[in-house]
């Protein structure tokens, strides 16, 4: 289980509310909004209601006249938990019951500043708004009941979704909900808590929507009941971006429940009454496909041209007497959510309405736009976000809502659409593979001058940009650029390591890509953590010694000494049993893991999992635990045994039966995670967990055995 925290240091300070501009919306009902702000001047102009059309925002929270608290924001709850988080950091704010705040996920809309979720984003951004807003409210509900007593509103206080008077008197938020919509000015301060007061944030709290998980009640875009949605399913191609050459679907427009069967440029769909009879009839199509782009590729031909493209040693730092050399092979990765691909659509006229779990919402309305002909006026696409069962980069691309949007125009009907898992295996956008030279110049006395990473990769698809028009923009038109600047602005060393340069190849590769868990440093990261461990061997000194003499943040060195300080670095252990560590600092964390295997068996045994994270101010620790261990799960996957093969274009794996994601029996049993905090900044966590959980059992791993993995998963036995 997660630590209780170990450290409660004073606020630096940064969560001012002068650093977010609030401000009440026209509603009938007390209603704010926040987004980031720069000057008090700005917060001090915005004191009137506003329409909610006329501002750029990043959230809002309402407060209801039953007293609940809806607080909506651009982000879609995907598992990681950010439904607790935000109403956590609402309900300490109000002082409010935990259960009286609703938080909802908002539809593409242009208003919202970033509407992306990804890249460990969502806390970091939204926690100041959301505590600026919540505290601005509460300031408002104070004064609009002080209004109403006639006392002094620096006499009441807040508790259990009231505001109380000192002689006994009490007004639910609910009551004083339109009154302080009114309100120009709070009579009391509308700044946030100081993180001294919290009594709920940063205190292990079961999910809020736990109970509707389990029982079924949560509603993913396959369980929306929208009256006269048909199921549907597409006809794929045997190859990746295969097109259809011609098809013959009598046999299947003849067989029961079937409504229609649409030719689309993925494929062919079919509609029925059940998805029963839809797969059925899929399976009576005769079609002929053309070979995709990829047709004359295989894994051999696909490293070959990555290992081409690494190109020749750049010159050596001057007193260079040693060189050492890693090489490293990564493979393609399936996302594998747990939901499929899937979406709801309704086409009528010139208006269009789909519901799906995007990372990104307004991307997914410019293509579906784009597909239906109105890339000028993406407005008629609606776009509601529902939950999503998993994402990890793949709910960026919404190739689910084009066609079953193209589907519903040519039906005339709405439709529900499903992707299949080896549709979602075998179609998707997938982590690109790579390969990796890494380079460790020593000097007189085993002085180290230098490190480069060269990382030759296929191009990474960011056709959405990060969440505004602009990055979208580059993304589709610029996409080498996007990616090379992607790469130089997140891949860096946490080491004194002499002078240090990681460099991006990109390489042409016509097999569709995506984002996959902590991006480019899913591999860069995994490589360089690996490579420390061999400079250790090659300059006899412990790794965690190394790394300790060598770090620059005093965060990581937090972090480390933690782990291998409970998982007992150093001593003996039985033979072909060794533990592995690497560490990673990243979106405003710090992590460290030490992993214990055991190689004595047929395949290597994970025995534990120790972790230390400084996420800053923890929110949640137990949501934070949740995904610092199914981060470790997803790294040891990789790791050891699930990737992607290319046969002529196609991909070989096609559901879990031969991706080979781990299975319960081979997770340890302890994966421990600790809580280390310097500061109260937020930091995110949902990619933070992955690379240095995959580089410290490749560690481990090598230790035990002797050799270093240079190419995962390491228990792939090659094509």
């Amino acid at each position: 289980m997660a630590d209780t925290l170990e450290a409660q240091p004073e606020s630096p300070g940064e969560w001012g509310r002068r650093r977010f501009l609030t401000w009440v919306v026209a509603a009938p009902t007390l209603m704010v909004a926040a987004r980031l702000g720069l000057a008090p001047a700005d917060a001090e102009a915005a004191q009137a209601p506003t329409e909610a059309s006329q501002t750029p925002l990043s959230l809002y929270i309402a407060i209801q006249e039953d007293g609940r608290v809806i607080a909506t924001l651009p982000r879609t709850e995907m598992g990681q938990g950010i439904t607790t988080a935000v109403a956590m950091l609402v309900a300490e704010e109000l002082d409010l019951p935990l259960d009286a705040v609703d938080v909802r996920s908002a539809g593409a809309d242009s208003r919202w500043l970033v509407q992306l979720t990804g890249l460990s984003s969502t806390m970091r951004l939204l926690a100041g708004p959301l505590r600026a807003a919540a505290a601005d409210a509460r300031a408002r509900l104070v004064t609009a009941a002080a209004f109403r007593w006639r006392v002094l509103a620096l006499s009441l206080t807040t508790a259990q979704g009231e505001v109380r008077a000192p002689d006994g008197r009490r007004a639910s938020y609910g009551e004083l909900a339109v009154a302080a919509s009114q309100v120009l000015l709070p009579a009391v301060s509308p700044l946030p808590k100081s993180v001294g007061e919290y009594t709920l944030v940063g205190r292990p709290t079961g999910r809020v929507d736990a109970r509707d998980i389990i029982t079924g009640a949560a509603r993913y875009a396959l369980d929306l009941d929208l009256p006269g949605a048909l199921p549907t399913v597409v006809a794929r191609p045997p190859t990746l971006r295969g097109t259809v050459q011609s098809f013959d679907d009598t046999p299947a427009r003849s067989m029961p429940g079937v409504v229609g069967v649409v030719p689309l440029s993925s494929g062919v769909a079919v509609v029925a009454r059940t998805f029963a009879q839809a797969l059925a009839a899929r399976d009576a199509l005769r079609i002929t496909w053309a070979p995709g782009p990829a047709s004359a590729l295989s894994d051999v031909d696909i490293r070959a041209r990555l290992r081409e493209a690494i190109g020749p040693r750049p010159l050596p730092p001057l007193l260079t007497t040693r060189t050492l050399e890693g090489r490293f092979d990564f493979p393609y990765l399936a996302h594998a959510p747990m939901e499929t691909q899937s979406c709801v659509a309704r086409v009528q006229g010139d208006q269009a309405e789909v519901w799906l779990g995007a990372q990104d919402p307004k991307y997914a309305q410019r293509v579906v736009a784009r597909a239906l002909g109105w890339e000028l006026s993406p407005q008629r696409v609606t776009v509601n976000v529902t939950r999503a069962g998993g994402g990890f980069g793949r709910r960026f691309f919404s190739e689910a809502a084009v066609e079953a949007a193209l589907v519903s125009r040519a039906l005339g009907q709405p439709v529900k659409l499903l992707w299949t898992r080896n549709d979602d295996m075998r179609h998707g956008h997938f982590r690109p593979a790579s390969h990796h030279r890494i380079l460790a110049h020593l000097g007189p006395g085993g002085m180290l001058l230098g490190w480069n990473h060269r990382a030759a990769i296929p191009t990474l698809e960011l056709p959405h940009g990060f969440g505004d028009a602009l990055t979208a923009l580059a993304g589709e038109l610029l996409p080498q650029v996007t990616s090379t600047v992607f790469f130089a602005l997140t891949q860096r060393s946490p080491y004194h390591f002499g002078l240090v340069s990681h460099e991006l190849r990109e390489v042409s590769v016509p097999i569709p890509t995506g984002s996959f868990r902590s991006v480019f440093t899913s591999q860069v990261g995994v490589a360089n953590e690996v490579f420390v461990d061999q400079l250790a061997r090659e300059l006899q000194l412990d790794p965690v010694a190394l790394r300790r003499s060598r770090l620059a943040s005093s965060r990581l060195q937090a972090v480390l000494k933690k782990v291998v300080t409970v998982g007992q670095w150093g001593r003996a252990l039985p033979t072909g049993v060794a533990q592995g560590v690497a560490v990673l600092e990243e979106w405003d964390s710090a992590i460290a893991h030490l992993v214990e295997v055991d190689v004595t068996g047929a395949v290597p045994r994970v025995l534990r999992i120790i972790i230390a994270a400084d996420v800053g101010l923890p929110i949640n620790p137990k949501g934070i635990e949740a995904q610092l261990q199914g981060a470790a799960v997803d790294a040891m996957s990789t790791t050891l045994s699930a990737g992607l093969h290319i046969d002529a274009g196609a991909v070989r794996e096609g559901s879990f039966a031969d991706y080979h994601w781990l299975r319960m029996k081979h997770v340890p049993s302890d994966i421990q995670v600790h809580l280390v905090r310097s500061d109260d900044r937020v930091g995110g966590v949902g990619e933070l967990g992955y690379p240095s959980a995959a580089a410290a059992l490749a560690n481990a791993i090598a230790r035990a055995r002797g050799t270093m993995p240079t190419r995962f998963p390491i228990l792939d036995e090659g094509a």
